[in-house]
C-alpha cells in the first residue's frame, strides 16, 4: 500500500487551519459496476462543523459515507482528512487508521458488554485510569451516568443511540461518521435525539458528516448540507440557502413543500405573477441558470409565503386542508384553477369550498424556465475550497 500524503494542505480562508474533511472530484462506483454511482463529488469541510449528506434512496450518499471511512474504494478523486490523503491514486489507508468514529444505523453495540463496557471498547491504548475517566466523562455527557451496569438489551432505542455515539466519541476522532442514526426511532424521539447530537457535537468540537433522506433531520443537525442527486451533488451549502436559494428544480422540490405557479417578465423586469408584481432578483447567479428574460418562467410559492389576509382582494378557495397541530396545510386553488399551498394557524378553520383571503410575501424569488427538466439544469456541486456561506 502506498504511504499517505498530504491533499492539498492549504488553510482554510475564513480559520486559518486546514480542512477537516476534503474531497475533490471523487466519483465512485458499486463493486462489479463500471459506470460510477456517484461522480465530480467536491467539497470541504472545516474542524468542528457538521455536514449531511441528503437525497433519496439510491443516490449514492450511503457509499460516499463509506468511501470516506475507508470501506470503498475510490474510482477517482482524492480524499483528505485534516490533510492528510487516505483516498486517492495509489492510496487507501485502512479505516483503523483513519482516525475515524464511525455511529451505524443499527448501532452495532456489543450484547454481551454493558454500557460501560461498550463506550470503552475502543481505548485499549490508554492507561486504565484514564480510560475509565473517559467512559465516565462520556457517560456524563450523554446522561446515562445511571446505566453505566446496564445491558443493551435492558436499554431502550433512544439510550442504544447515546450509547453508540459516547462509544464512538471516546476515542476522540478526528470526524465522526453517521449512518442513518436516527432511522430506528420513532417520529417525536427522532427530531428530540437530532437536537440533542448536535448540541453533543458542538460542546466536543466534533466534525462530523451524517447521512440521510429526512430533510428536516438534515436540517436540525448540520451546518452544511450537499444534496445528492442523479450521482451528483446538484447543490452544497447552509439548509437555509437550499431550503431558500434552490439552484434547481430538483433541489427545490426534494426540500419541501412548494407550487410553482406561472410567471413572466414585464417591460421593466419585474416579475409578474397571478398573486402579484415583484421586484425581479438582483442575484446574477440565479438568473444566470433561470435562462432568459423573455422565455416563460415559473415562480417557486412556499407554503410560508402565502399569508392569509381577510382584507386582500386576492381570494382563493379551499380544496384541502391537513391538520398539524400548530398549523393547517391548506391547498387552495386561485381563479385560475392554480393550486398553491399555504401554511395557517389552526385557529383558523376553514371549511372546504370556502373562499379566503390571501397573499404573496415573497423574501427569496426563485424561478426557473417553464417546463425545464432537471436534467437540463445544471447542477452545482459547491466551492472546491470552504463551504458555501462560511
Amino acid at each position: 500500500m502506498a504511504s499517505s500524503t498530504m491533499l492539498s494542505p492549504e488553510p482554510d480562508a475564513a480559520l486559518g487551519t486546514v480542512a477537516a474533511l476534503q474531497m475533490a472530484q471523487v466519483a465512485l462506483a458499486y463493486p462489479g459496476q463500471v459506470a460510477p454511482v456517484v461522480s465530480d463529488v467536491s467539497l470541504q469541510l472545516a474542524p468542528g462543523d457538521i455536514a449531511c449528506l441528503l437525497g433519496p434512496s439510491g443516490c449514492g450518499k450511503t457509499t460516499l459515507l463509506r468511501a470516506i471511512a475507508g470501506f470503498a474504494p475510490l474510482q477517482a478523486g482524492r480524499i483528505a482528512i485534516m490533510g492528510r490523503e487516505v483516498s486517492g491514486a495509489g492510496v487507501h489507508m485502512p479505516t483503523e487508521q483513519r482516525s475515524i468514529g464511525m455511529v451505524f444505523q443499527d448501532y452495532a453495540l456489543f450484547p454481551h458488554l454493558t454500557v460501560q463496557g461498550n463506550v470503552g471498547f475502543g481505548l485499549h491504548g490508554l492507561a486504565a485510569k484514564d480510560a475509565k475517566a473517559r467512559v465516565q466523562q462520556m457517560l456524563q455527557m450523554v446522561g446515562l451516568e445511571s446505566l453505566a451496569q446496564r445491558y443493551v438489551h435492558e436499554l431502550s432505542g433512544g439510550q442504544q443511540q447515546r450509547v453508540a455515539l459516547a462509544r464512538a466519541l471516546a476515542p476522540k476522532p478526528q470526524l465522526l461518521l453517521l449512518d442513518e442514526p436516527f432511522s430506528n426511532l420513532d417520529v417525536s424521539l427522532r427530531e428530540h435525539l437530532a437536537r440533542e447530537v448536535r448540541a453533543l457535537l458542538k460542546a466536543t468540537g466534533t466534525t462530523a458528516v451524517l447521512v440521510t433522506h429526512d430533510q428536516q433531520e438534515a436540517f436540525a443537525v448540520a451546518d452544511y448540507v450537499a444534496v445528492l442527486a442523479e450521482g451528483r451533488v446538484q447543490q452544497w451549502g447552509t439548509p437555509m440557502a437550499l431550503y431558500h436559494e434552490p439552484v434547481n428544480r430538483l433541489v427545490a422540490n426534494f426540500l419541501g413543500e412548494g407550487a410553482w405557479i406561472p410567471m413572466h417578465h414585464s417591460a421593466v423586469g419585474e416579475l409578474v405573477t397571478e398573486l402579484g408584481t415583484f421586484a425581479a432578483p438582483t442575484d446574477a447567479g440565479l438568473a444566470d441558470i433561470n435562462g432568459p428574460a423573455q422565455q416563460p418562467q415559473e415562480l417557486l410559492v412556499r407554503p410560508d409565503d402565502i399569508l392569509h389576509d381577510d382584507a386582500s382582494p386576492t381570494k382563493a378557495r379551499v380544496v384541502s386542508k391537513v391538520f398539524r397541530g400548530a398549523n393547517f396545510l391548506y391547498t387552495l386553488a386561485l381563479p385560475s384553477g392554480q393550486a398553491v399551498f399555504s401554511l395557517i394557524p389552526s385557529h383558523h378553520d376553514h371549511a372546504l369550498g370556502e373562499y379566503i383571503g390571501i397573499r404573496l410575501e415573497l423574501d427569496h424569488r426563485v424561478h426557473f424556465a417553464r417546463g425545464a427538466a432537471t436534467a437540463d439544469l445544471a447542477p452545482h456541486s459547491g466551492p472546491s475550497a470552504a463551504p458555501v456561506g462560511r
